[in-house]
């Protein structure tokens, strides 16, 4: 009873407050100015814009009063990266598309954010370093390493899902640095929010910041009401402003009320702890961090610091001949920078992500950003099935070791530990994370066989620990059955369960299960709630291994003869399961070409021809009818392989080598364009042991 009526008595309180300092004689005047400040059109924010770049001419570096630093952080498909296109509109950037930040072809193409993109926004003369991260937990990484360049977040939240799982992540990651978020309750012009839905998801959230251990100056967080789709952001709750307020005034305000200035000193000598890092083929390694202290300038001597348990160890010592600086969509030069300013450098060949870079003068280390372990690892070496060398051009573990090193200099979240017979086990956050690591090495022509993922398990005093994670789903009322029988196979435990407010007939449960268990269920998932249901999961922690699962997948079907695939063969096989290869496929001796309808595997021969006879009978010549074989994505195929089977990934499948098409450009020019760049790839599965007795033997030995 006490937790309510703390959270009834503090909502009150805070809707008082606010309400007095809204009716105050100072904020009558505020929703005006913010009207009239927007409503003069863009040309008056281009000044603004203007007038700020003038003030940080080059040769001198700009107030850190000035400066504010904020990080974007919401859970998948909460409104960041759109929020993120309305504040580049409102101070006059020129945003080509929808998702402007999203460069990545990935991003673009699955819609979603796997890199952190930092750019900045003038306001009022003041420069506000907007960083926008990832919502997916697997790339938890991008935004752990970044939430120590800022002083403030915006807590993104839906006001019809409120905090979920990647929520709850996020959040506890911005209160461990100390920061004091901004909510910002998105999508409130939904049909299905209303004002009590409102209070009640800004309840929850309060909830979630007590008991992720928030100071009395964290959980006193502003609230704002906004519609990132339409454009504008509000103090207070209402679904449809003045049209000479539907803008994102009020959000700007409050971040240049609410987020402190850096504490830096312009008088110090220079410090830079690199949080990012990308490659360039002119300039070489471009570094971004935030500057703890000091001015740095072109030509200026520094030098790259890496902490270790012996000391600082200087790595390199060389000279800045570039600085880069983000406004906007442009990227532009700059002569220096100040203390407390986002800021890109280039001149160094060594130093990566974690290191310091100090003037010449400085031995001292700036402490590092703690990541969180890595869940789940596979094993990338190279490929030696019968068709190995017909489609890519990167073949050799020298080649694939070095593209996968290079990654991990990038991304601090994947550990690449070189194993035995050029391979290498790739340690990462889960399956999505590494599928896209997989698929931009595929169209970057590698050609490697891929084993499925293995949980990182640990052992402390004697006890087999392994990682959980924290689950959340929402399906319609007839589908809660299939589901929680699934994930009862797969030794999840339900922690709650209840109505979904505001969407009559669906179900929303909460559970914890094991990062094994989760493997592979997503597609499963998708299948079973026929495409209605979502669901979010999150890395916990570590307990106690909660014992082996039930069974999760049925048996496959094995090739046990090479050859081109037949539709006469196939047209006998249908009945014995779901086939994953259509005719004209090339097969070989323990590629598996389909889902065997039991729970063992089935050799089979899908090479097989009719054979040819000098009689003719009726029926002989009938039709072959065959339903569209199953085809899986990459991450599909990383949770469907079983630990006794390998992924083979290769820029083009055999089938499609010879294939072109044609497509139109400027001026009517016809160009001759690779199948594999407008036609998904085909994933091609196959058994560790190609040998069928090699299979049966290994068989016998007992699983981990």
């Amino acid at each position: 009873m006490v937790g309510p009526l703390v959270r009834a008595l503090w909502s009150t309180t805070r809707k008082s407050i606010s309400s007095s300092a809204y009716h105050s004689p100072s904020s009558y005047l505020k929703p005006f100015i913010h009207a009239r400040a927007a409503g003069i059109s863009r040309s008056f924010s281009v000044a603004t814009a203007t007038a700020a770049a003038t003030a940080t001419a080059p040769g001198g570096a700009l107030d850190p009063n000035r400066l504010r630093n904020v990080a974007v952080i919401a859970h998948v498909d909460h409104g960041k990266t759109t929020l993120m296109d309305r504040l580049l509109r409102q101070c006059g950037s020129d945003i080509p598309h929808e998702r402007a930040l999203d460069s990545n072809q990935l991003e673009k193409e699955r819609g979603i954010t796997i890199a952190s993109k930092i750019t900045c926004i003038p306001w009022k003369e003041n420069e506000l370093n907007m960083v926008d991260t990832p919502g997916h937990a697997d790339f938890g990484g991008e935004v752990e390493r970044v939430v120590g360049m800022v002083e403030g977040a915006i807590l993104v939240v839906d006001a019809g899902e409120g905090p979920l799982a990647q929520t709850k992540f996020v959040l506890a990651k911005a209160l461990r640095y100390g920061l004091r978020p901004i909510l910002l309750l998105n999508k409130v012009d939904r049909p299905s929010v209303s004002e009590e839905r409102c209070d009640e998801v800004e309840s929850l959230v309060f909830d979630l910041f007590a008991n992720l251990g928030a100071t009395e100056e964290q959980l006193d967080f502003p609230v704002l009401y906004a519609s990132a789709k339409e454009g504008w952001a509000s103090l207070t709750y209402t679904k449809n402003p003045p049209d000479d307020a539907k803008n994102m005034s009020s959000l700007l305000d409050a971040i240049v009320k609410y987020v402190p200035p850096p504490t830096a000193s312009l008088d110090e000598p220079f410090q830079m702890l690199v949080s990012m890092m990308e490659k360039d083929d002119y300039v070489g390694r471009i570094l971004t961090g935030r500057i703890t202290s000091g001015v740095i300038r072109i030509n200026d001597r520094v030098h790259g610091l890496r902490d270790t348990d012996s000391g600082v160890i200087k790595i390199e010592e060389g000279k800045v001949v570039k600085l880069r600086k983000n406004k906007g969509m442009i990227s532009f030069d700059v002569e220096c920078a100040g203390a407390g300013d986002i800021i890109s450098m280039a001149g160094l060949k060594s130093p990566s992500i974690g290191h310091t870079i100090a003037n010449v003068e400085v031995m001292t280390a700036l402490p590092t950003v703690e990541l969180d372990p890595p869940t789940i690892s596979m094993t990338f070496g190279v490929n030696d099935s019968p068709l190995a060398g017909l489609d890519g051009s990167q073949l050799t573990g020298g080649k694939i070791g070095d593209r996968l090193l290079a990654e991990a200099e990038t991304n601090l979240a994947i550990n690449v530990i070189p194993g035995l017979a050029e391979s290498y086990e790739v340690q990462g956050r889960g399956e999505l994370q590494l599928g896209i690591l997989l698929e931009n090495m595929r169209r970057e022509n590698f050609e490697l066989s891929v084993s499925p993922p293995r949980v990182m398990y640990k052992i402390e005093k004697g006890v087999k620990l392994e990682p959980i994670e924290e689950v959340t789903i929402e399906v319609n009322e007839e589908h809660v059955g299939m589901v929680m029988e699934a994930l009862s196979h797969r030794r999840a435990e339900v922690t709650d369960m209840g109505p979904v407010a505001g969407n009559f007939g669906r179900t929303r449960m909460t559970l914890t299960c094991p990062s094994r268990g989760l493997v592979g269920y997503r597609s499963v998932f998708s299948s079973d709630t026929r495409g209605t249901g979502f669901m979010h999961r999150a890395f916990m922690a570590y307990e106690k291994y909660r014992g082996p699962l039930g069974n999760v997948r049925k048996g496959v079907l094995v090739s046990c003869a090479r050859g081109t695939v037949t539709s006469y063969a196939l047209m006998s096989l249908e009945p014995r399961g779901t086939l994953f290869v259509s005719p004209g496929v090339e097969a070989y001796d323990g590629m598996i070409v389909g889902e065997h309808s039991r729970d063992t595997d089935l050799d089979v021969n899908p090479v097989r021809n009719k054979e040819l006879t000098n009689i003719r009978s009726a029926g002989k010549d009938e039709n072959v009818k065959l339903s569209p074989p199953r085809r899986m994505t990459l991450e599909e195929a990383i949770g469907y392989v079983a630990s006794d089977e390998l992924i083979e990934v290769s820029i083009l499948d055999t089938c499609m080598k010879s294939q072109f098409i044609f497509r139109n450009f400027e001026f009517d020019e016809m160009t001759c364009v690779p199948f594999e760049q407008v036609t998904p790839h085909h994933i091609r599965l196959r058994k560790r042991y190609l040998d069928s007795n090699k299979r049966k033997t290994m068989s016998k030995r007992p699983k981990e």
